[in-house]
């Protein structure tokens, strides 16, 4: 049994106002490492804990060795985390997109902010889990009955497929033990392909929180786009996880194995890419990289940046 379960996850409810946190702080030559819901730094002055909601950012300079666990509550507590050059002159890296252009979130946001272009996203979204029927016509509604349909005979098959008793997709977020084996591994399974489907999004430059089908949630567009391929990736192998396994088995760890290996070809990766783009009606030659930076202007839209304007009105 593994009694190292650790503090409990920070509700947001109880994350202070950005307003009333710390701006920043800046540690280097300093081990970093996590007790309860406080950041400790270690150095050879000793060791301070530092409550980790309090902090707006934290700066990390030469020298500095984090833990994985300090990275968790870092994440769960909505705290930034930049690395930095020496006294925090130059910034190294941080959480930045592998994208270097807003294009493909501009495209989102205009999209996703209109009902008729939302609605057409979605449609598509549903059309491509439906190859010889149009679906053009229907209504939300609609489409989350006819998505039922198809979801509940897939789980049916798989059932019968591999031999493995299906009564129906119950979990529990706070306890995932108190699952059976199959709604186990389908949990295991889906977290696998979220975790997968937010770096790309990330690195695209997208915002994770800004879905079609889903809404309300940080993490709309990632749920959105990772049920175009459950079908097909997760819930398949998280039966076969579940015909072969037994009770006394880790089935978090046999599934997220078997999910890893079905990741690693690329071919998962380059697929979200161009689904991604098909839905946003971006061509893959729309450039990500270009280092372009403008000024908004409400009458001629873009103009130039880094030029000294005047105004002689």
């Amino acid at each position: 049994m593994n009694t190292n379960v650790g503090a409990k996850k920070t509700e947001l409810t109880e994350l202070p106002r950005i307003g009333d946190r710390i701006s920043f702080i800046y540690f280097e030559h300093a081990k970093i490492n996590r007790q309860d819901s406080a950041i400790t730094f270690t150095d050879s002055q000793g060791t301070i804990k530092v409550p980790a909601a309090m902090i707006s950012v934290l700066m990390l300079g030469p020298g500095t060795d984090i833990t994985h666990r300090a990275m968790e509550l870092i994440g769960d507590t909505g705290t930034g985390v930049v690395w930095v050059g020496e006294h925090g002159v130059r910034q190294y890296a941080n959480g930045r997109a592998l994208s270097h252009s807003s294009r493909y979130l501009e495209r989102q946001a205009k999209l996703v902010s209109n009902n008729r272009t939302r609605l057409a996203v979605s449609r598509k979204m549903y059309q491509m889990r439906f190859d010889n029927e149009d679906v053009s016509h229907l209504t939300m509604e609609q489409l989350r009955g006819r998505e039922g349909s198809r979801v509940r005979q897939i789980y049916r098959h798989q059932s019968q497929k591999y031999g493995v008793k299906w009564t129906g997709r119950t979990y529990d977020h706070e306890n995932f033990d108190s699952g059976n084996i199959i709604n186990k591994a389908l949990s295991a399974a889906h977290t696998a392909l979220y975790g997968l489907v937010y770096s790309v999004i990330s690195g695209l430059g997208l915002s994770p929180g800004l879905g079609f089908v889903h809404t309300g949630h940080d993490l709309s567009l990632v749920y959105d786009i990772a049920d175009l391929y459950k079908a097909e990736l997760t819930i398949p192998i998280a039966f076969e996880v579940a015909a072969n396994a037994s009770e006394e088995d880790d089935i978090g760890r046999v599934t997220r194995l078997k999910v890893r290996d079905s990741f690693v070809n690329g071919k998962v990766i380059k697929q979200i890419v161009s689904d991604i783009q098909y839905l946003l009606d971006l061509s893959e030659n729309d450039t990500l990289n270009a280092e372009v930076i403008s000024l908004w202007d409400d009458k001629k839209k873009l103009v130039k940046h880094g030029v000294l304007y005047t105004y002689n009105g």
